[in-house]
């Protein structure tokens, strides 16, 4: 189970900081990601992490925004997302990946958190 907290209402500029918390599941075997899905539109892919925390992904629209890490210990992953747009607007979601080499891959997500709306306001 992935449960996903801190989302709330942040205004444009600011910053979030997005939990995930994993349970049932063995933890270190996983590949991480987090996606966002605004109204209207599909699922994205906004960053992803490796198994050891030592590589990870991010689409240009956040690169340089949003940080992804993992704290292996404590079974968490988290989103340090600053900069925000109102573009950022969604719900976002972690979800945990079988495959550690191909992190992109959406297909390869297997486990999914029930989501956490951000919305940045203008």
């Amino acid at each position: 189970q992935l449960q996903a907290s801190g989302g709330g209402l942040v205004q444009a500029g600011g910053s979030v900081r997005l939990s995930c918390a994993a349970s049932g599941l063995r933890f270190t075997a996983y590949p991480m990601g987090w996606f966002r899905q605004a109204p209207g539109k599909e699922r994205e892919i906004v960053a992803a992490i490796d198994r050891s925390g030592g590589f990870t992904y991010y689409p240009t629209s956040v690169k340089g925004r949003f940080n992804i890490s993992r704290n292996n210990a404590e079974n968490t992953v988290y989103l340090q997302m600053n900069s925000l747009k109102p573009e950022d607007t969604a719900v976002y979601y972690c979800a945990a990946s079988l495959n550690n080499y191909q992190l992109r891959a959406t297909r390869e997500y297997r486990y999914w958190g029930q989501g956490t709306q951000v919305t940045v306001s203008s």
